[in-house]
């Protein structure tokens, strides 16, 4: 018998039983619908939490600490000779120097703000490395050369957002610093107030990552050398001209420290490491969701072994007028091959509209979480919209998988009904 003609005894056979066919199809829809669901709205989780971190990570840029990245204050300090064997690696642009003085307190006039991170930078080579973060709502960067400037960042300079601006481009502003002097057993703190000029004011990033600037002061490195007697470093900013080197060139700065401990901040390890667990929770929650494939084969299996036996006497008859074992065979698993292609063709797009209603209440619910928080409110932790990513592997696969779980499921009754002797059936009441 001719495949075409199968395939339409199937499918009269399928239209002939609508009420019991929509329900076995309804079980593959709901199994289809719920992959697709769930593996697009992962896919779109994936993506955005990986554009997120890279906003908050530049990938081309690695932050060298010197021993244990918890080692607190008790590190060892990075020299200009360090700095320079790091500039000298192959694939590195630039390698900035940073000392970190701590928090410090401003005074502008009658105003009072108190900085988390007071940073002393080379603002020609910082910016360099920086460049998407230096966006100034006043003023600009410092001139080269000027040692009593200093750069202050939006949440330093907005602590509260309903007051005025605490400085703009311009302003002399006193900063107390508190250092140490005498030697030891002796050492005692001491506080002294110094001077500068505000070169520019940061508009507001908001970034997750470590270099979040808007809580940072930025004065220039001579200058705290200078106040601190000190010619070393807490930290090193390294620029790559390759993001996808970084892993190799972290490498080759380890090797310039064969008994110095450090620790160096890969973003592109970091945010793979990520990506990868959530593949692996987006795997897990799909293949929680094929278990009800399985369970739809199961229906399928009790269905079609319940059509077998109501259509014994059909069978008799068409196996006396020379139907072949296969043909049998053939028109029941095509019965349930087409039980499993409606399931898919109803499934994929249903899945895919699910996912973005599922999408749109995760979203809400979120930026109602942000406004019930007591967290900073800026464009990044503002409500976000997860958008379901479309994947034609996806689609294509959750309908192969849905006909070949029919397929399997239907053919145990499959082959019982061409197993029938003729005059059994023919007899069969």
């Amino acid at each position: 018998m001719r495949r075409k003609r199968i395939v339409a005894m199937a499918w009269e056979n399928l239209k002939l039983r609508r009420l019991r066919t929509s329900l076995t199809t309804l079980g593959v829809v709901i199994g289809i619908t719920a992959v697709i669901a769930l593996a697009s709205l992962g896919e779109g989780f994936r993506v955005t939490v990986t554009q997120r971190m890279e906003q908050g990570f530049e990938l081309n840029v690695l932050t060298v600490i010197p021993g244990s990245l918890f080692a607190g204050l008790a590190r060892e300090r990075f020299t200009d000779e360090k700095v320079q064997n790091i500039t000298e690696i192959s694939g590195v642009e630039i390698a900035t120097p940073v000392m970190q003085i701590g928090n410090v307190t401003l005074y502008n006039g009658d105003k009072k703000v108190r900085a988390f991170v007071a940073t002393a930078v080379n603002f020609t080579d910082f910016i360099n490395v920086f460049p998407d973060r230096f966006t100034f709502e006043s003023g600009g960067p410092p001139e080269q050369g000027r040692n009593d400037t200093i750069v202050l960042g939006y949440k330093v300079n907005h602590p509260n957002e309903t007051e005025t601006a605490f400085a703009v481009a311009g302003d002399g502003v006193n900063m107390s610093l508190t250092k140490t002097e005498g030697a030891y057993p002796f050492v005692r703190p001491v506080v002294k107030n110094y001077t500068f000029t505000v070169a520019g004011t940061l508009q507001k990033k908001g970034a997750p990552g470590i270099t979040n600037f808007d809580y940072w002061v930025f004065i220039p490195l001579d200058t705290a050398r200078e106040i601190y007697e000190s010619s070393e470093s807490d930290l090193i900013f390294a620029k790559v001209s390759d993001p996808d080197r970084s892993e190799e060139i972290a490498e080759d700065i380890e090797a310039l420290f064969p008994r110095y401990k450090i620790s160096i901040l890969v973003p592109l390890t970091f945010i793979r490491q990520v990506d990868y667990i959530i593949n692996l929770v987006q795997l897990f929650l799909t293949s929680i969701a094929s278990i009800s494939l399985l369970v739809a084969g199961i229906g399928i299996m009790n269905i079609m072994t319940v059509s077998v036996m109501e259509r014994t006497r059909e069978i008799g008859i068409m196996k006396a007028i020379g139907a072949k074992n296969m043909t049998i065979l053939a028109m029941f698993l095509t019965e349930a091959a087409l039980i499993g292609t409606l399931g898919g063709l109803i499934g994929v797009p249903t899945g895919y509209g699910l996912s973005y209603l599922l999408s749109f209440v995760v979203s809400r619910f979120m930026g109602g979480q942000h406004q019930q928080g007591t967290v900073l409110q800026t464009p990044e932790t503002q409500q976000t919209m997860v958008s379901p990513i479309f994947s034609l592997w996806w689609a294509v696969g959750a309908m192969l998988f849905g006909i070949i779980v029919s397929v399997l499921f239907g053919l145990y009754p499959a082959r019982k009904a061409s197993k029938l002797d003729p005059v059994e059936a023919l007899r069969y009441e």
